[in-house]
């Protein structure tokens, strides 16, 4: 059986109270309307000695954001963008070049969003991709019509013009991932056909080898070549050096930090995730104890979560860390509680009133630091208007209208795979940096209807075996998120020679990059099974257990 969670206060802390809350990441949309300041820091934190940038005017495809992943991986910072943003936020940036984003609708129709004109006004090189192809022709001379026939998935793409810098070290025919209606009738003036498909004949155009369309998607996986045709993009056409490196970053970002900070007080919720691990080190590296780290026992950690954050941060890195209980004060708030959006607001709203509580204990405290990174900024708060918000994010919600605190989120701008590279460099430990992402509500939300401390104590149990399966089988690393989720499901079942009435548990485990899609992962049945047997067996109240295999989307990664 597994060491069970110690109890009572964590040894070396500075101060025992009875309030407290989570970790949580906010918005663009949620910081406008609280009235503070935009975290300049985090806006900031790109190299300064050679700052570059590629810009994604996104007209809302569900790939925009993998088109930034995808550049930065080419070493060059890249950020998403609406179509109506003005030049002056653009021009900060010091683009050297526009991608323009697929989208749903087609260019013809009134109302459709177009690129804004200092995209051709910059003389910049641009490359439309799908809707973004569509709206070079149609801007630039050329006729878009309704397509004869759609053309989904895959698709083989044809070399006509080998010689193009886009198609550097390209072999002369490849796969690509198609997904549209609309096609290009005739051409804009300049431009030449450069590629085709057996159902596209003009599947990529260009002009003087700085502006092209592409009709397929190379930022998917589906597109096997589509890595090295943005690299060819980045690097060949716009002349990217290839500056954007997290040792960069850290430079910048700590002298940012002191610079935003200065002789003010910061606090930190620290939940032990590797985001605001990685926060309160980068801040605590640049102002020390002028940042005091808020850690809150709500009740709904896992087993041995708070032993495990306390031992890397007070005992190893020094931090000044208030350890708060407020098991007893969340249980209460959430008592009666089953809609899983109201769970997130309660959460949300008892933070807030915690935080401003602590922050006067502590004195003056000018800012609040959180581990927002950049896809919860796109899902949350989306860039354009086509994309709906489907939930609040796990780690956010309930936020009042006014905050006394200025919000300080260094990270607002990266992935998750850039923060553990900036965890990794900044000397954080690899369990830690590797950590799975944990939703700040905690188990509160994988916990279906109201919360309680009997089905809590399962719950634990539960996702202790599903995370040491998951370890012993060395998959831990390979897999975005594996955990347990108790349902308010009750079933008959049969132990020894006696009828039960127990709990069914679901197991969810799912592979992503960045959480904005994700795969069920297909573990193997020998895991499965181990993992079944042992929560039957071991987790009293439990007696049945089930597997999802449902992707995102259509469903969430978590269940609420």
């Amino acid at each position: 059986m597994a060491k069970e969670k110690a109890k009572g206060r964590p040894k070396k802390c500075h101060r025992v109270t009875t309030s407290g809350d989570i970790e949580v990441s906010t918005y663009l949309e949620i910081a406008k309307e609280m009235g503070g300041e935009q975290p300049a820091a985090a806006r900031e934190a790109i190299p300064s000695a050679e700052r570059e940038a590629i810009i994604v005017i996104d007209f809302g495809s569900q790939y925009s954001l993998l088109i930034a992943r995808r550049v930065r991986e080419c070493q060059v910072y890249c950020e998403l963008v609406n179509p109506d943003t003005p030049w002056e936020k653009i021009a900060r940036l010091n683009p050297k070049g526009f991608i323009l984003s697929g989208g749903p609708a087609s260019v013809y129709t009134p109302g459709a969003p177009l690129a804004p004109a200092y995209i051709y006004e910059s003389h910049l090189p641009v490359m439309g991709i799908c809707y973004g192809m569509q709206v070079l022709a149609h801007q630039l001379g050329g006729q878009v019509t309704p397509g004869t026939k759609h053309e989904y998935g895959h698709a083989v793409l044809h070399l006509s013009a080998a010689n193009s810098p886009l198609f550097a070290d390209l072999p002369g025919s490849s796969p690509v991932w198609m997904s549209h209606g609309d096609k290009i009738e005739k051409l804009p003036p300049g431009f030449i056909d450069l590629a085709y498909t057996e159902n596209s004949p003009l599947a990529v155009m260009g002009k003087d080898d700085k502006i092209f369309g592409l009709q397929f998607h190379p930022e998917v996986a589906h597109t096997p070549e589509g890595k090295k045709i943005l690299k060819n993009f980045v690097h060949r056409v716009c002349g990217c050096k290839g500056n954007w490196t997290m040792s960069n970053f850290i430079q910048d970002s700590l002298a940012s930090i002191q610079e935003q900070v200065g002789k003010g007080k910061v606090i930190n919720a620290l939940s032990g995730g590797v985001d605001s691990a990685v926060v309160a080190t980068l801040i605590h590296r640049a102002v020390g104890d002028q940042l005091t780290c808020i850690f809150v026992n709500h009740g709904m950690l896992r087993r041995e979560e708070v032993e495990r954050t306390f031992n890397v941060f007070r005992l190893n890195l020094g931090m000044n860390i208030v350890y708060v209980d407020a098991s007893q004060r969340f249980l209460k708030r959430l008592t009666g509680v089953t809609d899983p959006e109201t769970k997130r607001k309660a959460v949300g709203g008892e933070f807030i009133r915690v935080f401003e509580e602590e922050a006067k204990k502590i004195g003056k405290v000018d800012f609040l630091a959180q581990g927002t990174l950049y896809p919860d900024v796109i899902e949350s708060a989306s860039t354009t208007s086509a994309a709906a918000k489907i939930k609040t994010h796990h780690n956010v919600g309930g936020l009042p209208a006014k905050m006394t605190l200025k919000l300080l989120e260094p990270l607002r701008y990266l992935f998750k795979d850039e923060v553990r590279k900036v965890g990794l460099a900044l000397g954080l430990p690899e369990e830690m940096v590797w950590r799975q992402p944990f939703p700040g509500p905690g188990l509160a939300i994988r916990i279906i209807g109201e919360v309680t401390r009997e089905k809590i104590e399962i719950l634990q149990a539960a996702d202790w075996v599903v995370m040491n399966e998951i370890k012993k089988a060395n998959l831990y690393r390979q897999l975005w998120q594996s955990f347990a989720i108790l349902t308010d499901v009750r079933s008959v079942g049969v132990m020894g020679d006696y009828r039960t009435y127990g709990y069914l548990v679901a197991v969810r485990a799912v592979t992503s990059e960045d959480a904005m899609t994700a795969d069920w992962a297909r573990l193997p049945y020998d895991v499965l099974a181990r993992i079944s047997n042992r929560i039957v067996n071991e987790v009293p109240g439990v007696n049945r257990v089930v597997y999802d295999i449902t992707s995102k989307p259509p469903s969430t990664i978590e269940w609420e």
